[in-house]
């Protein structure tokens, strides 16, 4: 028996298109699962399930928008109906916006808790009852560094990690007599389109090499042997833990003293 084969299992994964969830899609994807690329943008989506089909893969796109959720419950739906099943939930879709806190609006505040923390927490909801009757799942809960500390001028998103870090905990504890288990990857500072420019800065990059052990920023292939093991039979009694895959950031910081003599 392979404890890390997804063979036969229907994954459902928000924030597909691009980054972190297409790279989880696409690892889940080369390890047998089916796998639903969910998101807003209808190209992203399509490129990404070409890119999984081409390596002999199956996927299909459903555009799905968090904040929104009619589309929520719609895309589970429509999962189920094509399916018949959702045996893996990857909780990736996320959005942030970079502030002081002096700075933050309520309409910014609104916009980052739909998505990151309501949207979650109802798409959640509606595949729990699914897998309840199926008496099986996995849930995985795309968390950050900031769910167990806090970054400068990001106080909603840390607050929405933060909380997606404890409701990953209280899943754990009511879907685990249904033999659903829920954790949550927390990934370091990884490489994606998204944060290409912002990490193109010298100084910045400089400090993310230095500040991670590992000595180097990570890429959204280094996410993928976490949640596939997440998403098998062999965390079949692994839940409510929040894994940093991070280089070892949240390990500490040297001290810059000289070393012993």
């Amino acid at each position: 028996m392979n404890l890390f084969s997804l063979n036969g299992r229907v994954a459902l994964v928000t924030g597909a298109g691009r980054g972190i969830g297409r790279g989880i899609a696409e690892g889940l994807a080369g390890h047998g699962a089916t796998v639903v690329c969910a998101a807003r943008t209808r190209s992203q989506l399509d490129e990404a399930v070409e890119t999984i089909t081409a390596r002999d893969g199956i996927a299909v796109a459903i555009e799905m928008d968090m904040s929104d959720l009619a589309s929520v419950r719609s895309a589970v739906d429509e999962t189920i109906e094509r399916f018949g099943q959702i045996d893996i939930l990857v909780n990736n879709a996320g959005m942030n916006i970079r502030e002081p806190i002096e700075d933050v609006t309520e309409d910014h505040y609104d916009q980052i808790m739909a998505v990151n923390l309501k949207g979650l927490y109802f798409l959640s909801q509606e595949v729990f009852v699914h897998m309840k009757s199926r008496k099986k799942g996995k849930v995985i809960n795309i968390g950050s560094l900031t769910t167990g500390i806090s970054l400068h001028s990001v106080s909603v998103y840390t607050a929405t990690k933060g909380a997606v870090g404890q409701l990953t905990k209280a899943q754990a504890l009511e879907m685990g007599p249904h033999n659903i288990q829920s954790n949550a990857i927390c990934p370091g500072f990884i490489l994606t389109p998204l944060t290409e420019k912002l990490w193109s800065d010298p100084t910045l990059q400089e400090w993310g090499n230095r500040r991670t052990p590992a000595g180097r920023l990570g890429v959204p292939g280094d996410l993928v042997g976490t949640a596939v093991y997440l998403a098998s039979s062999a965390s079949d009694f692994v839940t409510g833990q929040e894994i940093y895959v991070d280089g070892g950031f949240m390990a500490g910081e040297s001290w810059p003293i000289p070393p012993p003599k």
